[in-house]
């Protein structure tokens, strides 16, 4: 009996060993897929940032663009179609190799890119835009902008007539709206506001409010402050200042400066202007960067018409864009010189203008990578400076330098916009396609 018991602690323990090889090689197999998957998906995930998520191309000429991808496009036109050698419909091209494309006028299209003709990784947006030359401006400018409507910086509890804390607006505003009008009168500055509110008689209020790009109307109830004033307990903003760079300038006058919008300092994000101006700038001093502090250039602003440079039309994620003054155009200006696409950049070398002192001057550059998505709309030059004139003045690229042109093989390929903090001599730029395009 004990044989025989033996026996069956024996099978038992062979069928265990069976079983736990079993669950192993099930557990490695599973670790193996896992592992691959993974593999698999990094590689596409590197080739989905290797692939523009927008191409820009020059009217009226052919040109070739090289994606170096195991992949197909189709091709689907969605305007324009003058003079192009893309039919009508859509059309299927090899990516592994370059492609060549013939542009129209205004030409756009929309491109589906499927790696190994099979998995649909990206979408493409190809544009054609004029071929143009610009001035490389480098010069300082003062900037001054009003908001379109009264912009919600914060809200507020203050103490009413009967020592309550109250916060009217707490329920109804936050910061980043835009209020545009009381009770159905306009409100274009902070003085209007306050002044509505103020004679509302102890009456609720309909406020004209923006959200997120979304009209909508609130009604609150302002309330009476310790000395009997009627407040809705809100901070609020209607103007911003700052100096930049103008970035070009074109024949018609038109200009682009910064590279990147200006965000109010309180809510972060890109203000909504009404318009602005901009002025003349003289630099006063240079705040060398230092490792961990970002340096800074300081102008002195005077807001005199006598002083008024252009004026604003536009802030946006892609800079400041407006008109210059006749006055303007009429002064000594650089040469017009042509602009270069993303697909002409190349690693190395470079130069940008900018103006430390009297007059703008280049300083050498050294561009070290270049981010193609449209996740890094204003950061897809990555650069290094490498003149020791302005490494000794600056430190690198210091605030008041965004928007400095950015040229390379003797055309305007983007503007500086951004430095890192902790590596001062290094910082980013916007590709020209993308400030042109706005």
């Amino acid at each position: 009996m004990a044989h025989l018991n033996k026996k069956i602690i024996d099978i038992k323990r062979v069928r265990y060993r069976k079983k736990s090889h079993k669950m192993l090689r099930l557990f490695l197999t599973a670790m193996l897929c896992v592992g691959i998957t993974a593999m698999c998906g990094l590689k596409v995930y590197s080739y989905h940032k290797r692939i523009p998520s927008n191409l820009y191309f020059l009217a009226r000429q052919e040109q070739e663009y090289d994606f170096g991808l195991p992949a197909t496009g189709r091709v689907r036109m969605t305007s324009g179609g003058q003079k192009s050698n893309i039919p009508e419909g859509a059309v299927t091209i090899d990516l592994s190799g370059p492609v060549k494309l013939l542009t129209g006028d205004q030409d756009s299209y929309d491109m589906e890119v499927r790696l190994f003709g099979i998995l649909p990784i990206k979408n493409v947006g190809i544009h054609v835009i004029e071929d143009k030359r610009l001035i490389p401006m480098g010069i300082p400018v003062g900037i001054y902008m009003r908001s379109k409507g009264v912009l919600v910086i914060g809200v507020a509890e203050f103490e009413n007539i009967y020592g309550e804390t109250v916060s009217p607006a707490k329920a109804y505003l936050k910061s980043g709206d835009y209020i545009y009008s009381v009770d159905g009168e306009k409100v274009e500055n902070k003085d209007e506001l306050v002044n509505a509110i103020k004679n509302c008689n102890g009456q609720s209020v309909l406020l004209q409010v923006e959200r997120d790009g979304t009209s909508r109307e609130v009604i609150l109830k302002p309330e009476q402050n310790s000395l009997g004033e009627y407040k809705a307990g809100i901070w609020v903003r209607d103007n911003v200042q700052g100096v930049g760079t103008m970035t070009y300038l074109e024949g018609d006058g038109s200009f682009g400066a910064l590279g990147h919008g200006i965000a109010d300092v309180d809510t972060g994000q890109v203000m909504e202007v009404r318009d602005g101006f901009l002025y003349r700038t003289e630099i006063v001093e240079l705040r060398k960067g230092e490792n961990g502090f970002p340096g800074e250039m300081t102008g002195r602003i005077i807001y005199d018409d006598q002083f008024i440079m252009g004026r604003i039309e536009k802030n946006c994620a892609q800079g400041v864009f407006g008109k210059c003054s006749i006055e303007t155009l009429e002064q000594p200006l650089q040469e017009s010189i042509p602009i270069g696409l993303k697909q002409e950049i190349e690693l190395g070398p470079a130069e940008i203008l900018c103006t430390l002192e009297d007059t703008p001057k280049r300083y050498q550059v050294e561009i070290t990578k270049l981010h193609l998505d449209q996740d890094y709309i204003n950061r897809g030059i990555e650069l290094k400076v490498t003149d020791p004139e302005l490494l000794g003045s600056t430190g690198g690229i210091i605030q008041g330098m965004s928007g400095s042109p950015i040229i390379q093989n003797g055309k305007l390929i983007g503007a500086v916009t951004h430095v890192l903090v902790n590596a001062p001599e290094k910082g980013y730029g916007i590709f020209i396609e993308n400030m042109l395009g706005e």
